[in-house]
Order: structure tokens, then C-alpha cells, then sequence
């Protein structure tokens, strides 16, 4: 039955009454709480963590652990955090469902994390150097004066037929003075061998043969079934040894200004100052605390615009010494498992390390004067990043992702980390065969618009495990490096070979190379070395595509191994020539090779790479291209054309005879400014004259891959003539207007 109107219309108001009565008599809603804002600052001594009574950066974790609702920030306030320990945030300090736990630096500060020691009271001694107590629990192996390294008082180098190792030791304590040193019992000997570095310290000294810490020498040596590949041969008593680099930390090697000695029984440091240092004022820190910041199975936190300086790596200072493996990593261990494909080789120790974390992001860090290497994402780190930081003035190298294991279960799988817009600067000073950025085991990697320069050995490594059968199957899949800026690195003074600015191991299917610049690896070394992107060992599928590769040592592109697969290198612009791409299926199509100059399309990519874009070096045109080359006599069947044939591959040598020569006719008197030689690769060619029609330069020694002369001369012909009874071997002859 229908109700009436008036009685619809009551009922109805009578409830909008109620709920406007309700409305004015209930409690206002509760608004979202506000951010929590917590202080740190050096000499925080408060428990509150406020603006008024700042904490120390543990004191304000703990704080922001009571948080639960609500988003946390830590502002670190300007100076310096001298740390005993590292600051560790676990699950407990982690953010997530929305909530944000950010690190960051207080408006206008610049707060640096630091793991090192002052060392005060130096006294002047009678020649000319200074000498510091020690404080008990520190080993100096580095030391900073008013933030400049010094160097460890180090000798020359010692041939292998002086200095000639064994599995029991090494020869040659008689012939380098070190029989009759002080203390030998402190010194190091530092090896390096084509992509490898030793550092191992003399235990004893009987006559001419030392002896070295253990497992250090053995870990060095062959016999042990766990360094590298069954086929590796870069162990000391390898017959690639060619002696010793240098030794170290001997005060009879202490010659040169910046060089410092440590005596482990004084417990002093003994330096010789630079022109200009007092060190009655200066700040001498010595890196002791390993890592500055342990992020240990957290998740969802950001570090931003915090410094991280002077953090120690102890390791290579014990008896475990430096055995290097490859990339910075080391075989440690008396005893281990037999393993032929690195799987249990150790990384070095680094100022930042973030162990299983999920969405960590650290930006704008900066990382130098350390002792050891910048940061490292390990242990199944996932969808974290390492933004917009520098790295300068490391012992070993910048950054490294992921891990050595080639099947990872679930929960330690590294996936979807990035890497990018980093400067990357002087790294590997003292490792010199670590790299800029490592990563092993890693699925969609992103290594992205990063500037790496001056760096002793590779640039870009990624993937690991050779041709092992343990490495054939793999996780690595999907990476991406792109758009990176790297320039002078495989230093030549480093001796570090076999390398490349863009290196790779293994199978990685749908993995991509693109957008890069690389200018100058290995530029000026003594043999073929030094590519511009390697694919090494098992790299397989994967896509080289529109990258600028210029003034390189060796191969724009190396894809050398048949069982490297499926590869293909497309659109890329380069300087040089070079073999077709091995393994089945691997194709090279569309690169423009050979150039003398780089047309606007590259010019573009290039000057785009890296973190903030920069300079691209031109290419000079090339008078001797069109030439006509002759020689004096050949040996085979190369004809003396090949060394103008703009691939670096190939070699026209000469008999070896009296006057020797190799001539170019550019067929018209033109202006020269500049020659370049490139050796063959032995290195052939040595003590020899450059003549033209007005001007002859003699240069000693042997030619480099690429001799330099700048001159200026108005000559039709170029020649390579042998100073006495010898042969011309060269790669690759350019001259320039």
C-alpha cells in the first residue's frame, strides 16, 4: 500500500537531520601522519635524533626502527663520520607498502661516511723523511696526505731471468739487494701477468731464494685445480711470467717524494713529503674500517648525497695476500673445491655493500680515496640501483653486480639492477686488474649512460664462468649496456692485457651493446692487445649495435672463440677493420669501417654517451690511403698494401736485412703534420728512422701500436727504413695533414 507524501517526505528529513547531527557531533577524521624527520650529525651525542640534539647515524637507525606508519627521513649533517664500524640496515630498517625510509644529506651538507685513521706526531728525521707512530689494530697500505695517496716505497722491475719463480718460490734476493734489506720480511712482491695481479708478501730470505705467505704463492701458482680454466697459463711459474713489476714497502726503496713505508715491528710509518707538504700541518689518514655502509637483506631504501672515503681492504695486507683471478676478484683459501670456472673466487672489500636487497636505490654518492673497491649488489640484490655517484681515486674497482654462481637458486638470483650516470675515474690504482664495473650472474641488467675514464685495465665486464662446462647454462639473459662514455682505459704503464673497454663472458640471450663511445684502449701498447668490445670465451646472443669505436690497440670488435655463438655487430661506426665475427650463426652487417673521419651520425651518439655527454675526438683524414705502398723485400705473401689497409689484423713484414724499408707515395707533395706507426704483432719493428722528403726522425726501441710523431714537412713519399740489420713489420702506417 502506498505511503502518504507528507509522510515520505517527514521520514526522509528526519534522516537527513540525524545524519547532519551525526556529522557535527563525530570526531574529525585523522589525516595521514606526516613524515618523521630524524638528525644525524658527526658529534651527535642526543637519543632524540632532532634538529636541536642530533644522534649518531646509529643512534637515528634505531629511532627510525620505532616507526612503523609512517615515512622516515635521516638527514646527515655536514662533517665527517669516522667509523669503527659499518652502519648495518637489515629488514628492521626497511621500507615498503607505500612507506619510504630515505638516508639522504641535510640541505647544503655534504656528510662523508669514513673508515679511516689519522696518524699525528711526526718527527723529522735526518734524511729528509718523517716518521709516525701507529695506533694498536691499524695496517696502513694506503696513506692520504691532506687527501693526495702516496705511494709504497717501491724498487724497479726484476726480469724473469733474475727474479725466476717456482711453485716453492722465487731467485734473485742476491742481484735486487734484498738479501741484505732490513726487514724483507715486509715487503711485497707485485707480479703482474696478461689480465692478472699478484701481491705477496716475502716470508724468508736463504741466499738468493725468498719465499712467500701462504696460501698467497700457492693461490698464485699452478696445482691447484681451482685457479681458472684447465688451459689457463698466467700463474707465476707460467712461462707467460716475465718477471716482477716491483717490490714494495722496503725503506731502502724510499727515493722518491709521496713514497711511505710501514714497519710492522715499530709500528711506524716513515714518509717523504711531496715540495710543499709540512707535515707538522698536514692530515695523514690511513683507511682502517673495511665497510662504511651494510645494507643486509632490506628493502625499500634510498642512500642520497652521501660521501664514503677511506674505507681498508684488508685482505691482500695477511698471509692470503692478492692471488688476482680476473676483474678484482681473488682466490682465497688454503684449500677449496675444485672448480675450473671462478665460482668461488672472492670479491673485493667495498665502501658500500648491499647483500639480498629488494628496491635500494643509492644516488648521488661519492666514493673516493679508498683502499679497496666503491660498492658492490650481491647475494640475489633485485630491482636496486646505483645512480648518479662518482667514483675517483679507488685501489680496486668501481662497482661491482651479482655474483660468480651460474645457477643461482630463487632467492639469490640478481635481476633487474641498474647502473647508471655514474663518473668513473682512477680506479684500480693499486689492483690494476680489477675494472671499472663487474657484473657476473645478472638477468636484465641495465649499465646505462656511465662515464668510466683512466682506468688500468677492462671498462664494462659482464658475465663470467669462460667456457666451462659449469658456466654453459646459465641466468644471464637481457642486459643492457648502453650509452656509456668510455675513454684511456687498458692503460699501457698497467701492463694489464687481454682486455677490452666493453668486455663479456658467456651465453646471454637478448643481451644488448649500444649507443657507446669508446676512444682509445690500449692506444699506444707494444703488442695486439686491447680491444674495443670483446666478446670473449662463451658470449653468445648477443647484439652490438650503432656504438663509436675509435683509435683502439688491437680489434674494434673481437668475437675470436667458435664456441661464441649467434652474435651480431650492426650499424657501428670505427676506425679500424677486423676479422668477420667467429662461432656458427654470428654476422657482421652495415658498420661503417675503416673511417678517417666520423660523419655527423656518429659524432651525435658519441658526444650523447655517458653521464653528462662530453667531447668526441675527431678523426684526422689519412693522406696515406690512396698512396701507393712498397718495400724492400717481403717475407711471405703479404704485400706491403696491408699496412694500409686500415685493419690492424694484418701485416706486410719485410726480410730481415740491412736497411730494411717500407715506403708510402701519397703521389703528390702534400703537408704533413702527423705519422702514425703501427707495429705487427711481435712488435717487430725497432730502431728505426722515419723519413720524409725534408725531415728524418729516429725513434729507439720498439714501435707501439700506435707510434705518435708530430712533425711538420711537405713530403710526396714516407718511409720506415731499419737503422742496422733488421726487418719491417707493421700493421698499420697513417699520416695526417
Amino acid at each position: 500500500m502506498n505511503r502518504p507524501v507528507n509522510v515520505v517526505r517527514a521520514t526522509v528529513a528526519a534522516a537527513f537531520a540525524a545524519l547532519l547531527t551525526g556529522l557535527l557531533t563525530a570526531p574529525p577524521a585523522q589525516a595521514a601522519p606526516g613524515p618523521r624527520t630524524l638528525y644525524a650529525a658527526p658529534d651527535g651525542r642526543g637519543s632524540s635524533c632532532t634538529a636541536a640534539r642530533p644522534c649518531t647515524p646509529g643512534g637515528a637507525r634505531d629511532l627510525a626502527r620505532t616507526e612503523t606508519g609512517r615515512d622516515v627521513r635521516v638527514l646527515l649533517r655536514n662533517g665527517t663520520y669516522e667509523l669503527d664500524e659499518p652502519l648495518v640496515l637489515g629488514a628492521a630498517d626497511s621500507g615498503g607498502n607505500g612507506r619510504t625510509v630515505t638516508w639522504t644529506a641535510a640541505p647544503g651538507a655534504r656528510p662523508v661516511l669514513s673508515g679511516g685513521r689519522d696518524l699525528t706526531g711526526w718527527r723529522q728525521n735526518t734524511d729528509g723523511t718523517w716518521t709516525a707512530d701507529v695506533p694498536a689494530g691499524v695496517t696502513p697500505r694506503q696513506l692520504f696526505v691532506d687527501g693526495r695517496r702516496a705511494t709504497r716505497a717501491r724498487g724497479e722491475s726484476c726480469a724473469a731471468s733474475t727474479c725466476d719463480a717456482t711453485k716453492a718460490g722465487m731467485t734473485g734476493a742476491t742481484a735486487t739487494g734484498i738479501a741484505t734489506w732490513q726487514r724483507p720480511t715486509d715487503a711485497e712482491a707485485v707480479i703482474r701477468i696478461r689480465w692478472r695481479n699478484y701481491h705477496c708478501r716475502i716470508t724468508g730470505v736463504n741466499g738468493d731464494a725468498m719465499t712467500f705467505a701462504q696460501p698467497c704463492w700457492a693461490n698464485s701458482a699452478s696445482g691447484t685445480d681451482r685457479t681458472g680454466p684447465s688451459w689457463d697459463s698466467t700463474t707465476v711459474d707460467s712461462a707467460r711470467y716475465s718477471g716482477v713489476a716491483f717490490f714494495e714497502n722496503a725503506p731502502e726503496l724510499l727515493d722518491e717524494p709521496g713514497e711511505f713505508v710501514w714497519n710492522s715491528e715499530a709500528r711506524t710509518v716513515t714518509y717523504l713529503p711531496r715540495p710543499g707538504e709540512n707535515m707538522r700541518r698536514a692530515r695523514t689518514v690511513t683507511p682502517h674500517t673495511e665497510r662504511l655502509l651494510l645494507v643486509d637483506g632490506a628493502h625499500d631504501i634510498t642512500v642520497s648525497g652521501i660521501g664514503f672515503a677511506y674505507a681498508a681492504y684488508r685482505r691482500p695486507g695477511t698471509d692470503e695476500g692478492y692471488a688476482g683471478t680476473q676483474a678484482g676478484l681473488t682466490l682465497t683459501g688454503a684449500t677449496g673445491p675444485v672448480d675450473h670456472a671462478g665460482r668461488f673466487y672472492t670479491k673485493p672489500a667495498a665502501a658500500v655493500t648491499v647483500r639480498g636487497g629488494r628496491n635500494i636505490a643509492i644516488d648521488g654518492a661519492r666514493f673516493d680515496r679508498l683502499g679497496g673497491a666503491g660498492a658492490i649488489l650481491e647475494a640475489g640484490t633485485r630491482d636496486s640501483s646505483l645512480t648518479r655517484s662518482s667514483f675517483t681515486d679507488l685501489s680496486s674497482g668501481a662497482v661491482y653486480v651479482g655474483d660468480t654462481e651460474p645457477m643461482p637458486g630463487a632467492q639469490r638470483a640478481g635481476e633487474r639492477n641498474t647502473v647508471a650516470y655514474n663518473t668513473i675515474s682512477r680506479t684500480g690504482v693499486e689492483y690494476t686488474d680489477s675494472v671499472g664495473i663487474w657484473a657476473g650472474y645478472e638477468a636484465e641488467l641495465t649499465v646505462d649512460h656511465n662515464s668510466l675514464d683512466r682506468l688500468p685495465y677492462s671498462g664494462i665486464s659482464v658475465g663470467w664462468g669462460w667456457n666451462q662446462p659449469e658456466a654453459q647454462r646459465s641466468v644471464l639473459r637481457d642486459n643492457r649496456v648502453t650509452d656509456n662514455r668510455i675513454t684511456d682505459v687498458m692503460q699501457v704503464a698497467r701492463e694489464q692485457h687481454d682486455g677490452g673497454a666493453i668486455y663479456t663472458q658467456g651465453a646471454q640471450p637478448g643481451t644488448v651493446i649500444s649507443g657507446n663511445y669508446i676512444n682509445r684502449s690500449a692506444f699506444g701498447n707494444t703488442e695486439r692487445d686491447g680491444n674495443g668490445i670483446y666478446l670473449d670465451e662463451q658470449s653468445s646472443h648477443i647484439l652490438v649495435e650503432k656504438n663509436v669505436v675509435t683509435r683502439v690497440g688491437y680489434k674494434w670488435i673481437s668475437n675470436w672463440a667458435d664456441y661464441g655463438i649467434r652474435n651480431t655487430a650492426r650499424g657501428n661506426w670505427t676506425d679500424t677493420a677486423a676479422p668477420a665475427l667467429g662461432g656458427t650463426g654470428s654476422v657482421m652487417t652495415d658498420n661503417r669501417t675503416g673511417l678517417d673521419r666520423l660523419p655527423a651520425e656518429a659524432l651525435a651518439v658519441a658526444g650523447r654517451a655517458g653521464a653528462r655527454g662530453g667531447p668526441v675526438e675527431q678523426l684526422r683524414t689519412d693522406l696515406a690511403r690512396t698512396g701507393t705502398a712498397t718495400q724492400s723485400s717481403t717475407e711471405g705473401t703479404a704485400g706491403p698494401e696491408l699496412a694500409l689497409d686500415a685493419d690492424t689484423t694484418t701485416d706486410p713484414r719485410t726480410r730481415s736485412e740491412a736497411g730494411a724499408r717500407w715506403q708510402v707515395d701519397l703521389g703528390d707533395e702534400r703537408r704533413v703534420r702527423r705519422i702514425e706507426i703501427w707495429n705487427d704483432s711481435s712488435a717487430t719493428t725497432a730502431d728505426f728512422d722515419v723519413v720524409t722528403d725534408d725531415t728524418t726522425v729516429h725513434v729507439d726501441g720498439k714501435a707501439l701500436r700506435p707510434t705518435v710523431l708530430d712533425l711538420d714537412s711537405r713530403t710526396r713519399t714516407v718511409r720506415i727504413v731499419t737503422s742496422g740489420t733488421g726487418r719491417v713489420g707493421l700493421s698499420q702506417v697513417l699520416v695526417h695533414p
